[in-house]
């Protein structure tokens, strides 16, 4: 007999207005992961027994409500933030008793870069910060062609976020913030981090780091998201009738 394929969870395109993720008495269309990856979930729990994992994301969820003013008033509650990621970030380092704080950043932010240094140090941590061009390391070892580098003709160092994870590593940072690294760079910062990381800021060349405002102009501006393919080196228009 056949296995039943196992539909991926599509949470992204859910309508269902009580949605069983949220509501008790709830439901979900067929692909909910709710419902259909239960034991998932179930044997995911077990990983906050762990108590340096169940501290952290204690911390983390009580962070995530005092984001709020006014929680306490009648319903219903309209959500009214008060606090930037900036000051969350040093809230939550502060619940857990972080003392060194690692900076993985972009050299296209060193200035953005020592500005957040000096408030950090000013609220009390150590900082260690280190730049994406650390080691002075040739693109030319990942085995990029001239004509691939951003500026052709020219030595460029490679960003090595694996470098930057390992010297945080031996400095024994508490807690890493990830600032403006490149897409993959980022992934990679994450895979080789001893410590658990944050994003701080997301890299967006064109938007001043605001990725969502593509999304949120995909219908005007930024229209050629839905309307072109984009392939490995660039994108190939395909044509889609305007509605």
């Amino acid at each position: 007999m056949k296995k039943k394929t196992l539909k991926p969870p599509q949470c992204a395109e859910c309508d269902v207005k009580n949605k069983i993720c949220t509501k008790e008495d709830g439901h979900g269309p067929d692909f909910c992961p709710t419902i259909n990856l239960s034991s998932v979930v179930k044997e995911s729990l077990l990983e906050y027994q762990r108590p340096e994992i169940k501290e952290f994301a204690l911390y983390a969820t009580i962070q995530e409500g005092e984001c709020y003013a006014n929680r306490g008033q009648q319903h219903p509650y309209v959500l009214y933030p008060v606090k930037t990621r900036i000051q969350e970030t040093i809230e939550f380092a502060n619940k857990l008793e972080f003392k060194r704080i690692g900076i993985a950043f972009c050299g296209g932010l060193r200035n953005e870069a020592r500005i957040l240094s000096e408030i950090l140090k000013d609220q009390g941590f150590e900082v260690a910060s280190v730049i994406c061009m650390v080691g002075r390391t040739p693109k030319e070892f990942l085995g990029i062609r001239e004509d691939q580098k951003v500026c052709v003709g020219e030595f460029e160092s490679m960003c090595s976020p694996i470098a930057q994870a390992k010297i945080l590593n031996e400095v024994k940072t508490d807690f890493n913030i990830i600032f403006g690294l490149c897409v993959g760079h980022d992934s990679l910062f994450m895979r080789y981090s001893d410590a658990l990381c944050t994003t701080l800021v997301t890299k967006d060349r064109v938007t001043g780091h605001n990725p969502i405002a593509a999304l949120n102009l995909h219908s005007s501006y930024y229209k050629r998201l839905k309307k072109e393919r984009f392939k490995k080196g660039g994108c190939v228009k395909v044509m889609v009738e305007e509605e």
